[in-house]
């Protein structure tokens, strides 16, 4: 192999790295703009106190917190809570109690014997 095909193969290898690096760049930047809007929405829908308690959810049951949001968000976006913002944290309590039931109906138990 001569030094211009040593010379090429690094140029097109170093092309490559800075396209996946410009690629993941993106990537990140997109991520950081949808959690921004996410959380823009999140403070008209929920009172301080509720978004408190989401946060407080968030770090004990990260999964449950998320499908929360993201039926809060379709539930506003649907129109569905027009005149009911900002939920209190009462009322989003209700409405947390009420999603644990749902979850709770769709799972099974496995008993050993």
């Amino acid at each position: 192999m001569s030094d211009e095909d040593l010379r090429r193969l690094r140029e097109e290898k170093l092309a490559e790295i800075q396209k996946q690096q410009a690629m993941n760049e993106y990537q990140q930047k997109q991520q950081s703009e949808l959690e921004s809007q996410k959380k823009n929405i999140m403070r008209l829908i929920l009172s301080p106190e509720a978004r408190s308690r989401l946060t407080n959810i968030q770090m004990a049951r990260p999964q449950f917190a998320q499908n929360i949001e993201l039926q809060l968000i379709q539930a506003f976006q649907t129109g569905a809570l027009r005149g009911k913002t900002p939920l209190t944290d009462e009322t989003f309590k209700t409405l947390l109690i009420q999603l644990q039931n749902q979850t709770k109906k769709h799972q099974s138990k496995i008993q050993f014997k």
